[in-house]
């Protein structure tokens, strides 16, 4: 059996070090709408803003965690490493990254004629992808 979708999108979950920090970069630098916050059980709290019709979900620890993500992109470690948005003006926010002192990992990149990426490292060092085809 294949999945059966109720949605056109997916919820991605980010456990952050500094939630200060990461709404200051998807809230504030990329624009995603706060649309609430919870606790959680075991001393979380959730914020979750909308990326299109996808829901992002900052969670931040009370109590920390004890394992570590290894930072430095796709190369650095197996599993999930990074995640796309499809945007129409990808100068643009590569700009406002670079002025918000976010490290781009990749700059503006043509991969192949009509379509161009670039990375940037969120707060915790995780990657976000840039997608623009024209």
């Amino acid at each position: 059996m294949t999945v059966q979708l109720t949605k056109d999108s997916i919820d991605l979950g980010i456990v952050v070090k500094n939630s200060d920090d990461s709404l200051k970069f998807y809230r504030d630098t990329l624009g995603f709408e706060l649309v609430g916050e919870m606790d959680m059980p075991g001393g979380m709290h959730m914020w979750r803003l909308m990326c299109g019709t996808s829901m992002i979900k900052l969670v931040k620890s009370e109590k920390g965690h004890k394992a570590e993500a290894a930072t430095g992109g796709i190369n650095a470690a197996n599993g999930y490493r990074y995640w796309t948005i499809s945007v129409s003006n990808l100068d643009e926010i590569v700009a406002d990254c670079e002025a918000g002192g976010y490290k781009v990992a990749i700059p503006v990149t043509t991969i192949r004629p009509g379509t161009a990426i670039a990375m940037v490292e969120d707060p915790d060092g995780n990657w976000v992808e840039f997608l623009a085809a024209t």
